[in-house]
């Protein structure tokens, strides 16, 4: 019986997701989102276009590929619209045939957005870096058991619904000064919904264990990375999602003697963006030429990432927590401007202690990397062959797989999906 695959990120997000999905799409049958909503951004470049996913699993550029947005997913019908008609004009894809969408699936309506913007507001200097998509309030009416589904828009009072849970919405509003147009929003959401109902909506975890019965390879792809999972990452600066390996079971229905190969995606140096602890940060020009080379924007906000060096306490902790079995490293191109790199190995507490492990107290405390310096190649490896790979760049790796004792089988050195070493 075949397997589902897990590809997911092992640092704050960022790590390079999308590029690698449209890599790995050709060997697969099935390519579905899990987890997250449209503060995702998967990034593709291939042909010299780039295109960003937010909602849409990054298989859709592969013909052949049946693309799922699974059950544990949040779903703005809006931005889907806009993206799906951004991939017809740009690409002339027709996604109707490929593109299936579970009716689990909790639906985003405009007052999350507005609540998101109210809450995070309302923290003041203690907010969290949402994206402000109306994640985080969506999946609060999810667990509080009045969200909307996917399927409730085919029920003939999906409107009464919809104004029902918007009311419940506007009595937190009213204590909250925020400017919209609500005729506007409510037109534009309605809209997009008819527009949904074009597509193949369906019980995807059928739909998905049907495929695994008939032999189908299943690749399930996740947004944001391992350490803003909402348990196990750097709680409260986290998502409303489990972004692990587990996550990709609840997201989709699919039973844990299912999942086969992990691949973790981890970047050659660290990033976050928005608020949360980042004991590797670099907050000087060596940080700030980090940004530049590696181009660290949001592709969703826009927002400058933070960055710093690699982080491997944290890296062997979502090796752990998600079961990897083979590391994808990217952006190695990156690091080609620094003469010495710098691996973080352990953590210094306040207490005087040295650990290789995940503190609890990772928000509150500060923590002193712990560093092991090696050479770097300092030559331009964007695109190059495997047996091009300057010899201080094969020992940055060796030393990683040593330190994670897990197979680095594909190194990035560039953003465009031939820019790509298989080891």
């Amino acid at each position: 019986m075949a397997k589902v695959d897990v590809l997911l990120g092992l640092q704050w997000g960022d790590e390079g997701k999308g590029k690698i999905v449209d890599v790995l799409a050709p060997k697969y049958d099935v390519v579905a989102r899990f987890q997250g909503g449209p503060n995702a951004g998967h990034t593709l470049e291939f042909d010299g276009k780039k295109h960003v996913l937010h909602q849409i699993p990054s298989g859709i550029f592969r013909d052949k590929t049946k693309n799922i947005i699974g059950n544990g997913v949040v779903l703005d019908p809006i931005v889907l619209k806009k993206e799906i008609d951004g991939v017809h004009e740009k690409f002339g894809l027709d996604l109707r045939h490929n593109l299936f969408i579970s009716k689990k699936a909790q639906l985003i309506i405009p007052t999350h957005r507005l609540l998101d913007q109210a809450y995070e507001t309302a923290k003041g200097e203690n907010k969290i870096g949402s994206t402000l998509k109306g994640i985080g309030p969506t999946y609060q009416d999810k667990i509080g058991r009045q969200g909307l589904r996917v399927g409730d828009i085919l029920s003939p009072n999906f409107k009464d619904k919809f104004n029902h849970l918007t009311s419940i919405h506007f009595s937190i509003l009213k204590d909250h000064t925020i400017q919209y147009n609500w005729e506007e929003l409510s037109t534009q959401f309605f809209h997009a919904v008819e527009f949904i109902k074009q597509f193949n909506l369906i019980e995807s975890e059928y739909f998905i264990n049907q495929e695994i019965q008939n032999g189908s390879s299943v690749l399930a792809e996740g947004a944001q990375g391992s350490l803003l999972d909402i348990d196990f990452g750097s709680y409260p600066f986290v998502t409303s999602s489990n972004t692990v390996t587990a996550g990709a079971c609840t997201g989709l229905g699919v039973a844990p003697k299912h999942i086969g190969e992990v691949y973790g995606i981890f970047k050659a140096y660290s990033t976050r963006v928005g608020s949360g602890p980042f004991p590797t940060e670099l907050v000087n020009d060596e940080g700030e030429r980090m940004r530049k080379e590696g181009n660290e924007f949001g592709s969703t906000t826009g927002r400058p990432r933070r960055c710093g060096w690699i982080d491997l306490p944290s890296l062997k902790y979502s090796i752990m927590i998600n079961g990897v079995t083979q590391l994808l490293m990217m952006k190695a191109d990156v690091l080609s401007i620094f003469p010495t790199i710098k691996i973080c190995t352990h953590y210094q507490l306040e207490n005087g202690t040295t650990t290789d492990a995940l503190p609890y107290e990772l928000v509150n405390e500060k923590i002193t990397p712990v560093y092991t310096e090696m050479p770097g190649w300092q030559t331009d490896v964007k695109g190059i062959s495997k047996s091009e790979m300057p010899e201080a760049l094969q020992n940055y790796i060796v030393f990683l797989e040593k330190a994670l004792n897990v197979p680095i089988t594909i190194v990035s050195t560039g953003p465009d999906r031939t820019q790509t070493i298989y080891r």
